[in-house]
């Protein structure tokens, strides 16, 4: 358990230090800043449609990290040490996959607020949108680090894992963007319910494919 513990706090911090946590933040800006030279100044469209907008850039913006998170450790052998220990792939990726989400998706959520203010978004949009990307980001942060164990040591693996991505997280962008406009609160349980799912499944297929691999 200290070794995990160990390893997450040296993911966290390796995600602080470098381009992990400021190239995310920055590209959500820099998105929120060019869609309304793309779309026009009218308030009203930037409203029905900033929020939207922002989910897919929240999504992309975390696939950046996806060739930091695996493949450097596979390389150098890390994760064969710690094999060797005795510690279950399984349970790398479950510390790996807590450091990945605290290294980008608090931050993301604040970069959230004035990238709203751009898209002039009311509060009320605001407040469902932040609660949306807080059931959200884990299972952006699972889903980047699931195709980032599938990908590792492959050629050209940034584009297969956008390849892979988009398809896997359209559930969470029907959802999440559903949850703006949804007052029944039926498209955030939804969005809650995938979110576990995701969660759930990457430390069981990210061991997987790491074992895998290794072979």
């Amino acid at each position: 358990m200290r070794l995990l513990l160990t390893l997450a706090a040296r993911d966290l911090r390796q995600a602080l230090q470098s381009a992990g946590l400021w190239l995310p933040v920055a590209f959500l800006l820099l998105v929120a800043s060019l869609y309304p030279f793309a779309v026009g100044p009218d308030a009203a469209l930037l409203r029905r449609t900033g929020g939207g907008m922002l989910w897919i850039a929240a999504l992309l913006a975390s696939l950046l990290p996806v060739d930091r998170l695996v493949a450097p450790d596979r390389d150098a052998g890390v994760l064969d040490q710690i094999a060797l220990r005795g510690i279950g792939e399984e349970m790398v990726v479950l510390a790996r996959l807590a450091a990945h989400w605290a290294g980008f998706g608090p931050a993301l959520m604040i970069a959230t607020l004035p990238a709203a203010a751009l898209l002039k978004l009311d509060g009320g949009t605001i407040g469902l949108l932040e609660l949306g990307l807080l059931i959200g980001t884990p299972a952006l942060a699972a889903l980047g680090l699931l195709v980032a164990t599938l990908t590792a040591g492959l050629r050209s693996s940034g584009a297969l894992s956008g390849l892979l991505a988009l398809p896997l997280a359209v559930p969470l962008l029907i959802f999440g963007a559903g949850t703006l406009g949804d007052g029944s609160g039926a498209a955030l349980k939804f969005l809650g319910a995938a979110s576990l799912l995701l969660v759930a499944i990457t430390p069981i297929a990210g061991g997987a494919a790491i074992r895998a691999g290794r072979e």
